[in-house]
């Protein structure tokens, strides 16, 4: 019999949000890792608002928005209010009932500056590793590093001319280099750079990335000034801030500069490096004569899928916002979700070996 195309859009509806997400969705764990990761930060959220006034959007809400955001490639806030609207999936993981008004686009904007003011970000990666600790998932002896160019919100045509240029150049012999007459006058941080001879400049800032090698989870991230040797000394900081002594860091031939493998010696681990084909190594047979060593160079290469959920998914292929302080924000936002996914999936694993 043919159904009726009768509208009963007027009656009450008595269903949750909660109800209408099946009991298999996987952003269920997500939700609830990222709500078990939200209340350790609930004494940092009340340090950031003033007991007097009108209540604000709850930081917790605002967070599992944000989210949102990355994990489904949304490219601005305004489409994310609009999803919030009428997207039942949406509103259960911010946890917005049916009849709660959606918050306007600008006073969302302007409750994520006060995030920025806050640092959460990095105190929401932090707790989400935490997570993975306690489940023993991550590794304190392993680990791989390396960075990447993220495109800056700016056009070439923004990098002109500075109106007094400083009077020493920033080269390694005193040079005056374009970086030192130029600037991009959008995005003053973002560099004009390319990481090799055969690539196309462009403006740009550099991420970096220190990932354990265990089950792949990334346990640092900073994002610097794209120059050349931002890679090894960003990377050195993470490993002295990060690892222990005894451990071993993978990275692939960019890094192998006595510099860098010297470095990693002083902070009492072993460089396992790849050999650069073009030039003298820094490592000998010392190193790669170790089974380690090759385990190592395989594991390595598990640090660019980071790369390519971060650029493919995570929205950093194109920068969404300007400033290098507010993209180290979204940076460490963007790792955060690709951990959430990540512990998902082991999680299923686990529960399925």
């Amino acid at each position: 019999m043919r159904g009726s195309d009768h509208s009963q859009s007027a009656m009450y509806s008595y269903l949750s949000p909660d109800e209408r997400v099946p009991a298999d969705h996987p952003l269920r764990p997500v939700r609830e890792m990222c709500d078990a990761a939200l209340q350790q930060l609930s004494r940092r959220f009340a340090r950031l608002y003033s007991r007097l006034g009108r209540r604000s959007v709850a930081p917790e809400k605002l967070m599992r928005a944000l989210l949102l955001q990355v994990l489904y490639s949304i490219r601005s806030e305004r489409l994310l209010m609009e999803q919030l609207n009428y997207n039942l999936l949406f509103r259960w993981f911010v946890g917005l009932s049916m009849d709660e008004t959606v918050w306007d686009v600008t006073v969302f904007s302007k409750n994520r500056e006060r995030f920025l003011r806050g640092d959460l970000a990095q105190a929401f990666f932090e707790a989400i590793l935490q997570q993975a600790r306690e489940n023993d998932l991550l590794s304190d002896e392993h680990f791989t590093v390396d960075g990447t160019l993220l495109e800056a919100w700016a056009s070439k045509k923004s990098y002109q001319k500075k109106e007094e240029p400083p009077p020493l150049g920033s080269g390694s012999r005193g040079e005056v280099l374009l970086r030192d007459t130029h600037e991009c006058k959008t995005d003053p941080d973002a560099q004009l750079y390319r990481k090799s001879a055969g690539r196309a400049f462009q403006l740009c800032h550099m991420g970096h990335v220190l990932m354990e090698n265990r089950n792949g989870l990334p346990v640092a991230a900073r994002v610097t000034e794209a120059i050349t040797d931002a890679e090894w000394e960003t990377a050195l900081e993470m490993l002295g801030t990060t690892t222990g002594q005894g451990g071993t860091v993978g990275a692939d031939a960019g890094y192998d500069y006595a510099r860098f493998v010297e470095g990693v010696r002083a902070l009492g681990m072993t460089a396992h490096v790849a050999q650069h084909t073009k030039r003298p190594s820094s490592i000998d047979g010392r190193t790669t004569r170790h089974p380690g060593y090759e385990i190592s160079l395989k594991k390595r290469k598990r640090i660019e899928q980071i790369f390519g959920w971060l650029k493919t998914t995570g929205t950093m292929r194109k920068l969404r916002h300007r400033g290098r302080e507010l993209v180290q924000w979204m940076f460490t936002l963007a790792l955060s979700a690709y951990n959430l996914v990540r512990l998902r999936s082991l999680t299923v694993q686990a529960a399925n070996a």
